[in-house]
């Protein structure tokens, strides 16, 4: 048995990158999808698929891979990063990471200690984004008051923060007893771990990214991406306040790849509109249907939906109208099959990639 040569981690994972360059990767819930008879798959499976879509992001040359932490029955991963272990083992170059953990209802030491496994066992190639979360499942599973909903994610971020600078930590507030000089183990070998922030689109979560000088991700779901942009403004503007170096601007949003538009659109939009409408009765966002999901499929809508030329436009023109560093697709939805997955996530690594660079690169010499 041999072991991988060690990666070395750059210097700053998170630095912007060139005006003619964007950083692609991959996020998911971990969907449990169907079986044949129409009854949903075991979630061991659908973990066990998990891993063979890890593996093939990371030979295809993806940026990255992120699992997104969720505890109900239609998604599969609770524990990113146990998840994300088994995925280092397996994988050679891609980073791995959360999308995202929900710090409000965990323990900030216990995830930077996770984390800073997975990143030992990854050599190097842990990366973790945090967020209050938009499911509030953990609340009561982990006797947490949801009137406490924003008092916890501040608190724990602040008190995560100290325990990420991996000196000892000095802490008092409300929602745990109070540290006093004690030092956190295993810290990471060669670099403070990469924590990005997850944003739904307040100001109040861009400011605070800021504050904390972490790299923030805008989840991008609905409506059009561009009019993000004033809220990445915002977020360069505040990090200059702060005394921050620059750091990266990245966004979410779910799509899908198939070789035709048409063929992309008809696979994505029954699973889409399962899930949208599920989430949509949760919320009262009403029922969607065809029209909403052509409209957001076109050239300035969130979804990314098509041919790998189609996609790779639409990455284009994202890092034209935010200038965003990175864009991960979400490329889970619902019970979408398994087999499309690993297509839609080939053509990202061998099609969409080099478009994407083939587009930026005539921009910038244009």
């Amino acid at each position: 048995m041999t072991s991988q040569p060690a990666a070395v981690p750059a210097s700053d994972p998170t630095a912007p990158v060139a005006a003619d360059r964007i950083l692609l990767g991959l996020n998911t819930f971990g969907d449990v999808g169907e079986n044949a008879d129409g009854s949903p798959q075991p979630h061991a499976q659908v973990l066990r698929q998990l891993l063979e879509q890890a593996e093939l992001a990371d030979a295809v040359g993806l940026h990255a891979f992120a699992v997104g932490e969720h505890h109900r029955k239609d998604f599969a991963v609770s524990a990113p990063e146990v998840f994300l272990a088994a995925a280092a083992a397996r994988t050679h170059q891609i980073r791995l990471g959360s999308a995202v953990t929900v710090l409000s209802s965990d323990d900030p030491i216990r995830v930077f200690q996770r984390f800073s496994t997975v990143d030992a066992l990854s050599n190097g190639r842990a990366e973790v984004m945090l967020g209050r979360g938009s499911f509030v499942e953990s609340f009561p599973l982990f006797g947490l008051d949801l009137a406490d909903y924003d008092v916890l994610f501040e608190e724990k971020l602040e008190l995560f923060d100290k325990v990420r600078s991996q000196q000892p930590v000095h802490w008092e507030g409300r929602t745990r007893p109070a540290l006093h000089g004690l030092s956190v183990y295993p810290p990471l070998e060669h670099h403070l771990l990469p924590a990005w922030i997850g944003v739904g689109g307040t100001t109040e979560s861009v400011l605070r990214c800021a504050q904390y000088g972490y790299p923030i991700i805008f989840a991008i779901i609905g409506g059009q991406p561009r009019a993000f942009g004033p809220l990445a403004d915002l977020y360069r503007e505040a990090m200059s306040q702060y005394g921050h170096p620059l750091q990266q601007v990245a966004t979410h949003s779910p799509g899908h790849v198939a070789p035709t538009d048409e063929q992309a659109r008809e696979e994505f939009f029954p699973h889409w509109l399962t899930l949208r409408n599920k989430l949509g009765a949760e919320r009262g966002w009403g029922r969607a249907g065809r029209p909403e999901f052509d409209a957001l499929c076109a050239p300035e809508g969130a979804l990314y939906v098509g041919s790998p030329d189609t996609v790779a436009r639409k990455i284009a023109r994202l890092k034209a109208d935010l200038g965003v560093d990175r864009f991960d697709l979400k490329y889970s939805s619902g019970p979408l099959p398994h087999s499309a997955m690993m297509r839609s996530i080939e053509l990202m690594g061998t099609a969409v990639a080099p478009r994407v660079s083939e587009l930026l690169g005539n921009s910038a010499a244009g």
